[in-house]
């Protein structure tokens, strides 16, 4: 289908689209009806038939998804009568397009367009996991710096700091820095952090965190001391997460965070340049 033909009819079947008072949106069968291409209402209630069924199957609420209402038609010589109709979520639009005859042009569309929208969904929801673990490399990134600052000023040097944050390791982990590099395949010439799921990434920083905090609250002056602290501190992250069933040295890697800012940035790109890439 042409990129115009499948513009014209995206705009058409997004102007349908009407709100509740609550701000709910959805679309009127009898106009979904003509927007698919089936002149007879008894043929397409057949298909609405087979959309609930597949929403049954799905474990979907069909009455959250298909809402019989009634409304009033214009006769000629002004007169009125009411007729039945159905208040369609998105999600039954679709259950309906994928349950219609593919040979009419409008089924095969709406297909095609529920497919993108989908695989869009997809791709906004990996892109956010993955923004949102960059960011949080980032600020363990900061809070590391800050914490090797704060050695710095309190013990006069920060030549400790590497076995400071090998030691919060251990206690986070239950196991060395080098035996998680082994586990999770590191580079030698890699922090373990680039490697590390967001959750792990999270909760090394709020550890960190506290390490500062409790390191300047308390002026601590020497390696001991703070390297004390910042394993009281991952010992209680870690205790947390085992209660809320979360095993870090459990967790599988995640995808080197540098490969992934160099995808996210060339994904930007490309979309800068061709932002209907998925309509193609």
């Amino acid at each position: 289908m042409k990129i115009d033909r499948m513009h014209s009819l995206t705009d058409n079947f997004e102007a349908h689209a009407q709100r509740t008072d609550g701000g709910v949106e959805f679309w009127l069968a009898r106009d979904l009806q003509y927007l698919l291409g089936y002149a007879e209402w008894r043929n397409f209630t057949a298909i609405i038939a087979k959309a609930k069924i597949a929403g049954e199957m799905s474990q979907h609420a069909v009455l959250d998804h298909f809402v019989d209402v009634n409304k009033t038609i214009q006769m000629p010589k002004g007169a009125e009568k009411e007729v039945e109709d159905m208040m369609l979520s998105r999600y039954a639009c679709y259950l309906i397009a994928q349950n219609g005859d593919p040979r009419k042009q409008e089924i095969a569309f709406a297909q095609t367009y529920f497919a993108i929208q989908t695989r869009r969904a997809e791709l906004i929801e990996q892109r956010l996991l993955e923004t949102e673990r960059i960011s949080a490399r980032k600020k363990l990134t900061a809070t590391e710096k800050e914490l090797s600052q704060v050695i710095y000023e309190q013990t006069g040097g920060n030549q400790d700091f590497a076995l400071i944050r090998n030691k919060g390791d251990h206690a986070l982990f239950g196991k060395s820095t080098q035996a998680m590099k082994l586990q999770w395949q590191v580079p030698d010439n890699r922090t373990l952090a680039d490697f590390a799921p967001t959750i792990v990434l999270k909760a090394k920083d709020f550890a960190a965190e506290i390490t500062i905090f409790n390191a300047r609250q308390n002026r601590l002056a020497n390696e001991g001391a703070i390297s004390s602290e910042h394993v009281t501190n991952n010992e209680a992250v870690r205790k947390t997460l085992l209660e809320r069933g979360i095993r870090p040295e459990s967790l599988p890697a995640s995808e080197d965070v540098k490969k992934v800012e160099r995808r996210l940035a060339s994904e930007e790109k490309k979309s800068l340049k061709n932002p209907d890439a998925l309509d193609q």
